[in-house]
């Protein structure tokens, strides 16, 4: 059952058997299914969730009710709103799932406990938030100072296993361009197409 995520986490830390257990045991699991949301803007955001299969987002959604994305997480990604979680606010994102998904979930004291009984995980969790704060300094450069042409090739390089699966309008949000200046851009060759040379899904 948690396979993938033990396999995530041994590329970082070495865990014993006995450890393994105590860390199972703090977890529990979800079926999503699509458009379903798991936390929504309010909400306090109690759990971190790490994707298992299919495909979850956060969002935003602004006064004239379009979509920002901030994150996709597809299988073998942590996902979570880290301010609600950490500082037990309400949440200023959506969280939900694109196609049918499973997640596993580990509470804010489930993770308190983890920092008592195996200190490593400091190490893990540590070595996730770095890496979580220099994709989102390097998202907000690309915003400012990138084409969308270039954003667009940055998404490729950061989500290949999206690229030909994700609907057309998702991934306009994400760079911040309309779904039509995306698919213009994409069909007049400024872009590009998917590692097969297909079309990004309209739908």
């Amino acid at each position: 059952m948690y396979e993938i995520l033990l396999k995530n986490i041994t590329r970082r830390i070495t865990l014993s058997k006995e450890e393994i257990e105590l860390f199972t045991g703090l977890l529990s699991t979800k079926k999503l299914k699509r458009r379903q949301f798991l936390v929504q803007e309010g909400e306090f955001n109690k759990y971190s969730a790490f994707v298992t299969s299919g495909c979850l987002r956060s969002y935003t959604v602004d006064k004239n009710g379009f979509e920002h994305i901030l994150q996709f997480a597809p299988q073998d990604w942590w996902i979570t709103d880290m301010a609600s979680f950490l500082h037990n606010l309400p949440g200023t994102l959506f969280t939900d799932a694109i196609w049918e998904s499973e997640v596993i979930l580990i509470q804010r004291s489930g993770v308190e406990k983890l920092y008592q009984a195996i200190p490593q995980f400091e190490r893990y969790f540590r070595i996730l938030a770095q890496n979580a704060l220099v994709t989102y300094q390097r998202r907000l450069m690309d915003n400012l100072s990138l084409t969308a042409r270039e954003r667009y090739d940055h998404f490729c390089g950061s989500y290949p296993s999206l690229i030909e699966t994700l609907p057309q309008k998702q991934v306009a949000a994400y760079i911040g361009v309309t779904p039509e200046f995306l698919s213009k851009m994409l069909n007049s060759g400024t872009g590009r197409k998917g590692s097969s040379g297909k079309e990004l899904n309209a739908d």
